[in-house]
């Protein structure tokens, strides 16, 4: 069985590793997605266990797709019945990236034509009533090559269940998660977001190094497919229990000068399960101090876009660089869509990486290395 895990541009090299991880196979990875192979059973381990992917597909088929006629005699050729009972619902939606095919809605109605007709010749039947479980179809079409595949995930990957209300510029839980594995955290070192807002970074530092799985508290649209064992979700969810670090001596700080988000990170840390592990607290981040230990940043500061104007930004930016020298060799992550960043920080990041916040293209900036060098 061929599987397509989703994820935000940029985080490719860390899903596939997680992948890895659960002992499986990879096959070939593009922007914004890693494909695989597995078996059924691997649908509830890879939906309760990935940390960095969106969405979970079955890879019904590959094949161009240059013509609308070419979209409708690959999809048909697919084996929908293998997965989807004649009772079932399945809509469709997609994507058309760099390809002849740009008419998003022309192509749903016609993967779905082709999928009726798949389905009519396996059942003989000419109406499907849709009344029973919903398997989503998607179709993705990247440079006239069309891939169709079934959600196993249904919301998304990255709502992890802790987090019904956030602040005004939510940062998603899966690139949060990113930032927190690319910043190498460890448990004898304090961790720190200054400008914590909803406590995202927080909480995915203590999944993270509690090695607690981000789909445990939360379902999934395949635990509604009969062919997927009942057994295997229960066996899933439980070696996921199993494999928390519960003895995990790791501190975290969330601070923030607005009250509400202290609140909602400290309510959203319970409700994921690692409010021991975090303190949450109002402080301005200009007064952040290292109190004699050694310690980590992970941050995500107003961008001047949805927070705050550029004017303002550049000033904080600014202050906190000044601020933040005074660390010593704590190390130190921002990520922020400013350009200038190092310019109003004054200080050199030691590396760079390009991630993508929702749809603001971003700058992940690393300082590590001691600053006199």
């Amino acid at each position: 069985m061929k599987f397509a895990a989703t994820c935000l541009f940029g985080l490719e090299r860390l899903l596939g590793e997680e992948i890895d991880a659960l002992g499986l196979k990879r096959d070939k990875t593009i922007d914004g997605r890693v494909i695989f192979d597995g078996d059924v059973s691997d649908i509830p381990r890879l939906n309760i266990n990935l940390r960095y992917a969106e969405r979970v597909y079955i890879v019904l088929g590959e094949f161009p797709a240059r013509t609308f006629t070419e979209l409708f005699d690959g999809t048909r050729a697919l084996r929908f019945y293998d997965y989807i009972g004649e009772k079932d619902a399945f809509p469709v939606k997609g994507h058309s990236i760099k390809s002849a095919l740009t008419s998003i809605p022309d192509c749903q109605s016609i993967v779905k034509k082709a999928a009726v007709e798949s389905m009519k010749d396996k059942y003989r039947i000419q109406r499907f009533e849709e009344t029973g479980a919903t398997y989503q179809i998607e179709f993705f079409i990247l440079k006239d090559e069309a891939a169709v595949m079934i959600d196993t995930s249904g919301t998304t990957l990255h709502k992890r269940g802790y987090r019904p209300e956030s602040n005004a510029a939510p940062l998603r839980e899966t690139l949060a998660a990113a930032l927190c594995k690319l910043a190498h955290i460890r448990e004898d070192n304090l961790f720190w977001d200054p400008f914590c807002g909803s406590g995202t970074i927080a909480i995915e530092a203590a999944m993270l190094l509690t090695n607690t799985a981000p789909g445990l508290n939360r379902g999934f649209i395949s635990q509604e497919y009969p062919w997927i064992e009942k057994s295997d979700w229960d066996r899933a969810y439980e070696q996921a229990r199993d494999m928390i670090k519960r003895d995990c001596a790791f501190e975290a700080y969330a601070s923030d000068n607005d009250s509400d988000c202290v609140r909602l990170t400290a309510e959203n840390a319970r409700r994921a399960g690692v409010d021991k592990y975090i303190k949450a607290f109002e402080l301005d981040a200009r007064n952040v101090q290292a109190y004699g230990r050694r310690g980590t940043i992970v941050c995500n500061p107003p961008y001047g876009e949805r927070m705050m104007d550029r004017q303002s930004v550049e000033a904080l930016y600014a202050d906190i660089g000044r601020a933040w020298s005074q660390l010593g060799s704590w190390q130190i992550y921002v990520i922020s869509s400013c350009e200038d960043f190092e310019k109003l920080f004054r200080r050199r990041a030691d590396k760079i990486r390009k991630l993508y916040n929702g749809m603001i293209k971003c700058n992940y900036y690393q300082f590590f290395k001691p600053k006199d060098k």
